[in-house]
């Protein structure tokens, strides 16, 4: 059972937008710091925006701007507003909760931006 499922990737031209959603169990997402991070062939994982337990937010200076982290308490869901995409944005796209106990990952979602 995958304690982190991300949705929303997809197929996007240069310019456009798309939503990410991360869904976690109730225990997990709230007692965790939660992130979305991005991987491309041959490349480590690398962090894109993140949201601590207590609402510190972070984001890889190539995204400032174009991209928001946000989150439901109530739904216990991670968002990722991607926009003004471009095609160094194509990657596939993880969600991670982060705790003292436990990391899990989902099993990531494909972004391809491209005309």
């Amino acid at each position: 059972q995958m304690q982190v499922v991300e949705s929303g990737g997809g197929l996007v031209q240069p310019g456009g937008s798309l939503n990410l959603s991360c869904s976690a169990s109730g225990k997990i997402f709230l007692s965790s710091d939660m992130g979305w991070y991005r991987q491309t062939p041959g490349n480590q994982r690398s962090l894109v925006a993140s949201i601590t337990q207590v609402g510190i937010i972070t984001y890889h200076e190539s995204v400032k701007g174009r991209f928001t982290v946000s989150r439901d308490l109530v739904k216990r869901k991670l968002y990722l507003q991607m926009n003004s995409l471009k095609s160094d944005d194509s990657a596939f796209y993880f969600c991670r909760a982060k705790s003292r106990s436990w990391e899990f990952w989902g099993q990531g979602t494909q972004v391809t931006v491209s005309s």
